[in-house]
């Protein structure tokens, strides 16, 4: 099995509610910020040229069970695998822990699209040099 891609994010006062636990709709954007940062570690970039193309991979299905609650300024590690790789799609999963516990499990889904000013965004199939990239990581 592929080794994960490991990030960590210290929690953040605002990412908290009034009970003073991380807010389940942190989990969301710590997971899309641990993606970009992924993104940025194979040399990409959440809009990649590709053959004088923009290429970006917006979400279209994301979801995240919550475990255990973490708290402001403990540390969330995280792991992502590419669990899924399509010919225009690519599928996360990324476990979150702090201090060995289990605190979230998520998944993201995105399309690789063709996105340029004034044009409809368009699917087009994962160019072979951000594929290689990605399999690396692939489960």
């Amino acid at each position: 099995m592929a080794e994960p891609f490991r990030t960590q994010r210290l929690v953040e006062f605002h990412d908290t509610d009034m009970a003073g636990i991380m807010h389940f709709a942190s989990f969301f954007q710590y997971m899309e910020s641990a993606e970009h940062e992924f993104i940025r570690s194979l040399g990409l970039s959440v809009h990649s040229q590709i053959a004088g193309k923009t290429i970006s991979f917006p979400r279209v299905a994301a979801s995240c069970d919550f475990k255990s609650p973490v708290r402001c300024e403990e540390v969330l590690d995280i792991a992502i695998l590419v669990t899924r790789l399509g010919s225009k799609s690519i599928s996360y999963s990324f476990e979150m822990t702090s201090a060995g516990k289990e605190i979230a499990a998520g998944n993201i889904t995105c399309v690789c699209c063709q996105v340029e000013p004034g044009e409809d965004i368009t699917s087009v199939p994962i160019p072979a040099e951000i594929r290689e990239k990605l399999q690396t990581y692939l489960a």
